[in-house]
């Protein structure tokens, strides 16, 4: 190991006792001193070396500093406390000190101290430091576990190691903070802090410190194993005989990883920072050594190994912390066993085993163990020594163990439980079972997508597609989403759609096409597993087509009869469009649970229900567009009838619309804009209105006017300052010149709601739209931050719409704000006519279809029309000519 003393001492205390100002000479060793440490950890330099030498320098430099500035008489110490304490500085970290005093007075030192806390400041160094008695140490320990944890670091500096030792018999178990209240403390704590980071080692932007898995879990068991064994290091709790060497290996090896983590976000910013933002991902992955391949970005591979580490770690901290539980709180005083059959019993409420070579005499007791935990609710876990036992046993589940037919019986009896199964699935991910008996589960797990649309990991976003499809099945929830919960209770076969939910991603990262992978890895399963050949069919089906209902949703005209037809026809029938539609409202609800809305939603359920209806009429009688729009045209005159609104006034306006303009809009909407029209006069002009559109989750913004060139450019602007989303734009030019324009948008991913925010986008609409100027108005927000750590390749591409008068344009770029009226301008300068635009966001990218013609309502034919607007549209988003 390298000498932690990475500068000479005797040197530069000969130095001080020379020069006329400390002050550049300490700046200049503790730049020299970091600048040794960064060049050590780019060459390769065990982080744990430089972790405990940067503790050293500084040290150093604090007992210089105090020799300097204290008289040597000074009856004081200086102690290292927390991390500083414990030998560890990261480049960033706080340098924590306390100044302990002795009993006799100290006033005359006030001078010195202050001069010391300043100079210390001024060279450098992020002090927190407190000043205080013996007495202050202990009251203020007595109050908060926190000062008490820190003191239980402590570390001499300076000063008499009387008075040290004094502070550490006063501030220690026997005196204040006896271990069973100190570990019950410190476990609250642990889970608040996970609670606050959403109980999940998987978050998108991990904290490496704080979060769960990270380094404070780590620290967690420290601190348990000092104050309750008096152990100097978390080795000692081998010899104690609460850690295996195995467990102890693990601990210092994720420790170790996360430093070098550490260490490297510290340089990398050169300041505290324990967050591992998007902005850092892929800096710290190419510095490490990671290069993008065919199916797996550099980025991912790291941030794969790095939820790996943490999942473990968090899965040892649990482990652990039982362990200390039954040791520490109830003093090993267990009650008798309660027997549950030859291998298992329940001993205060945990499944444990009856011996401890259970699993090597009987090995698919390694899935029994869960089938039990759903069949006696009433359990509360696993003991920690049993969980134990699995984790070492895991080996014995093989090719011989996966072909067993009890095995297999029982694996599919666990995913046929009616309750449990959630929770058992989690169970056996965490202790690493679920990727030991399906192979293929074992590349997802930690695996990331580096975007902003899935917000979970592979392996987690899977258990949470699971959660969603058993709620539908609880009658407690049935209120959350009552047509799934409707549709759930008549499946025959529940577990297939579980089944299906298991393996709809598990071809991720593994090159090609996930749900083909994903569907032949189902198939096989479920074949070995003995299920029939159409369940096993039907499971596979599913995975392979599981991205097909929503993506027909968000990116096809659903209110095209043909479209539905076609969608139909490759459903097939109404029991595959059941399972279908459950396993994809589970799985977009499970992708970023933040950008779930009613919205989406409403799209599915629509898309699912005229499906249903195309199935129930029969593949082989389509409804045809005219019969589609005679429909809604007489259901909106009855409707109009009822608010005395004549036939005849109706249809006049009606005869000025077009017929894509009757297919997009339903009976009722139809009925309350023909209203609004009629009933308006010129001086209401621009009319704007708002209507809640309950069954599409959204609120309508309606607007009537004169057409102008640019006005949906407009619209979409003040819209966009407005901080609304829009999710679908209609546009309809009469020919009388006037436009019917609607917007479906979401606040905040919910319709609008107060009548103070609708006055404001009310007043904000109709003042825009009544400026003479329009081009002069352009969102002016700032990108978030997260956005701008990703970048979408911009494509522009056109096709035309077999029978239909129309061109779609699909548009892939980077989510901002604006990027609807930077289209609107392109289509405004390229004159052309907007008709339909339904907008998706994945993540950090917009994928928007626009239904577009020319100013004469003809489908885009020239080559220069296609050119106008990509030219255009690339310039307005400051990619032209790149």
């Amino acid at each position: 190991m390298r000498d932690h003393h990475t500068f000479d001492i005797d040197a530069f205390e000969h130095e001080l006792k020379t020069t006329p100002n400390p002050l550049p000479l300490f700046q200049k060793a503790l730049k020299q001193g970091a600048e040794e440490l960064q060049s050590l950890f780019k060459a390769g330099e065990p982080v744990t070396t430089l972790v405990h030498s940067r503790a050293t320098q500084i040290d150093d430099l604090l007992r210089s500093a105090w020799r300097y500035y204290l008289p040597a008489d000074a009856h004081l110490a200086l102690i290292a406390v927390g991390g500083y304490g414990r030998g560890e500085l990261h480049p960033g970290s706080d340098v924590d000190i306390l100044i302990l005093l002795g009993d006799e007075d100290h006033a005359h030192l006030n001078e010195h101290l202050g001069l010391l806390l300043t100079f210390l400041w001024d060279i450098g160094l992020e002090i927190g430091h407190s000043v205080r008695t013996l007495a202050e140490c202990i009251q203020e320990a007595e109050k908060d576990i926190t000062v008490t944890t820190n003191l239980m670091e402590s570390r001499l500096l300076a000063g008499p190691a009387t008075l040290f030792n004094a502070m550490r018999e006063a501030t220690g178990p026997k005196k204040i903070w006896p271990s069973d209240q100190f570990f019950a403390a410190k476990w609250e704590e642990q889970k608040q802090r996970h609670s606050k980071y959403g109980d999940t080692a998987y978050n998108l932007e991990p904290n490496i410190k704080e979060g769960p898995g990270g380094l404070r879990d780590i620290q967690m068991i420290g601190w348990v194993a000092k104050r309750y064994f008096d152990a100097n290091n978390m080795r000692d709790l081998v010899i104690e005989g609460f850690l295996t060497k195995r467990e102890y290996q693990a601990l210092i090896k994720g420790e170790a990883f996360l430093w070098k983590v550490r260490f490297a976000l510290h340089t990398l910013n050169n300041r505290r920072e324990d967050r591992l933002l998007f902005d850092y991902q892929r800096t710290l992955a190419t510095q490490f050594g990671f290069r993008d391949k065919e199916d797996t970005l550099a980025v991912e591979q790291f941030m794969q190994i790095y939820y790996r580490n943490i999942m473990r770690l968090n899965r040892l901290n649990e482990m652990l912390l039982q362990h200390f539980e039954e040791a520490i709180l109830l003093k090993d005083q267990l009650d008798e066993p309660v027997r549950i059959n030859a291998r298992f019993q329940s001993r205060n409420g945990f499944l444990e085993v009856t011996r401890a070579d259970v699993f090597r005499r009987y090995p698919i007791a390694l899935l029994e163990i869960f089938l039990l935990l759903q069949q006696n609710p009433a359990l509360k876990g696993v003991r920690a020594s049993t969980i134990r036992l699995i984790r070492h046993n895991r080996h014995l589940i093989n090719n011989s163990f996966r072909s067993n037919l009890g095995a297999r019986t029982l694996f599919m009896e666990i995913m046929r439980q009616p309750q449990g199964i959630t929770h058992e699935l989690r169970r056996m991910n965490n202790y690493g079972i679920l990727a030991r008996y399906i192979p293929g589960f074992r590349n997802i797990v930690g695996r990331m997508q580096y975007d902003l649309f899935h917000v979970y990991t592979v392996d987690e976003h899977t258990l949470v597609v699971i959660r969603n499809l058993r709620r539908f099945a609880v009658p407690e929830h049935a209120h959350e989403y009552p047509l799934c919960s409707e549709i759930m209770d008549s499946l025959p076969k529940p577990e297939l759609l579980y089944l299906a939910g298991l393996f709809h991603d598990i071809g991720k990262g593994r090159g090609g096409d996930h749900s083909s992978i994903g569907a032949v890895d189902a198939l096989e399963f479920c074949q070995h597993h003995g299920l029939s050949d159409f369940d096993s069919q039907l499971v596979s089906w599913l995975v392979k087509k599981h991205l097909l209902l929503s993506m027909t949703a968000q990116r096809k005209d659903t209110s095209d009869p043909d479209v539905i037809q076609d969608f139909a026809k490759e459903i097939g029938d109404t029991t595959r469009l059941d399972y279908l539609y459950l396993l994809t409202v589970a799985d977009a609800r499970a992708t970023n649970p933040a950008r779930w809305n009613t919205w989406k939603n409403a799209l599915l359920r629509e898309l699912y229900l005229a499906t249903k209806q195309a199935l129930k009429r029969g593949l082989h009688k389509p409804q045809v567009l005219d019969e589609l729009i005679r429909e809604k045209r007489e259901d909106a005159l009855m409707q109009l009838k009822k608010a005395g609104i004549s036939r005849k006034c109706a249809e006049q306006l009606w005869s000025t619309l077009s017929e894509e303009y009757f297919q997009h809009t339903s009976a009722t909407a139809l009925a309350w804009q023909t209203r609004q029209v009629l009933e308006s006069s010129p001086a209401d002009l621009p009319l704007v209105l708002l209507r809640r559109q309950t069954s599409r989750g959204g609120t309508e913004v309606f607007h009537y006017g004169k057409s102008v060139d640019g006005l949906f450019a407009l619209a979409t602007t003040i819209l966009d300052q407005l901080n609304l989303n829009i999710v679908e734009a209609r546009i309809e030019t009469a020919s009388t010149g006037y436009t019917l324009n609607s917007y479906q948008v979401l606040d905040n991913g919910k319709p609008i709601s107060g009548e103070d925010r609708k006055q404001e986008i009310t007043a904000a609409l109709k003042s825009g739209l009544s400026e003479k100027e329009l081009a002069g108005q352009r969102v002016s927000r700032r990108i978030p931050r997260r956005l701008k750590s990703f970048s979408t390749q911009t494509k522009i591409t056109f096709w035309q719409v077999p029978g239909h008068q129309l061109t779609v344009m699909k548009l892939i770029t980077d989510d901002r704000p604006g990027l609807l009226s930077q289209v609107g301008w392109a289509f405004a300068s390229c004159q052309i006519r907007l008709h339909t635009a339904k907008i998706a966001t994945i993540g950090a990218t917009a994928e928007d279809i626009f239904f577009i013609t020319d100013s004469d309502n003809r489908p885009l034919t020239e080559s220069v029309q296609f050119d106008c607007i990509r030219e255009t549209l690339l310039e307005n988003l400051g990619e032209g000519n790149s």
